[in-house]
């Protein structure tokens, strides 16, 4: 089934096009979820909801842009705001755990990691580390729509992205995913705080 088809199929509200594009879209979902979710069943719930917007809202789809993007838009937007419901995105926590500091590369972290691993470090931050690191350097929303979005100040957005760096590359060496660079004793961060 072809993707206009597909949505016109959902707006009749037919069960089995909404079931294609459920299995059609949802393992891509699953893990934009995952990353902003506690576990598998927050992010399962997380999906669930977005799904459910998704097909109350699919007349708003105005074929600009990919359909896809649109979807996902609407999943980081459920997430977003299951988060700002339980209030775990203003966690703020302090880096006096991080005895030192890492600077690393961006083209040497595309080379040396694997994807699940620097996952699976993200969802150890703190939520809302975790948040501004998905939101901006993941899904790339700039500070300004993340601040709107988490209802935050944007220097704030600046800080949580520019700590969660930090304590990332600080997890990602502790747990010998990257080594720290020679000669490199504190975190220069390069890898865009605007």
């Amino acid at each position: 089934m072809n993707e206009e088809a597909l949505i016109s199929g959902c707006l009749q509200n037919n069960p089995l096009s909404q079931r294609e594009l459920y299995n059609r879209y949802s393992p891509r979902m699953l893990s934009v979820c995952y990353r902003f979710a506690h576990g598998r069943q927050d992010a399962e719930d997380m999906l669930q909801e977005g799904f459910i917007k998704v097909f109350t809202q699919i007349g708003g789809f105005e074929n600009r842009g990919s359909f896809e993007g649109w979807i996902r838009r609407i999943i980081v937007h459920t997430c977003i705001n299951q988060l700002k419901k339980e209030k775990k995105f203003t966690d703020h926590v302090e880096l006096t755990h991080a005895e030192h500091q890492v600077h690393v590369r961006e083209e040497s972290i595309s080379a040396m990691l694997q994807v699940k691993q620097v996952v699976e470090c993200i969802r150890m931050l703190p939520v809302g580390y975790k948040t501004v690191l998905n939101l901006y350097a993941i899904e790339g929303y700039t500070h300004k729509e993340i601040a709107d979005m988490l209802e935050i100040g944007e220097s704030t957005s600046r800080s949580q992205y520019t700590r969660a760096r930090v304590m990332l590359e600080d997890l990602l060496v502790r747990k010998k995913i990257i080594e720290k660079p020679a000669g490199e004793a504190a975190l220069q961060p390069n890898l865009g705080t605007s």
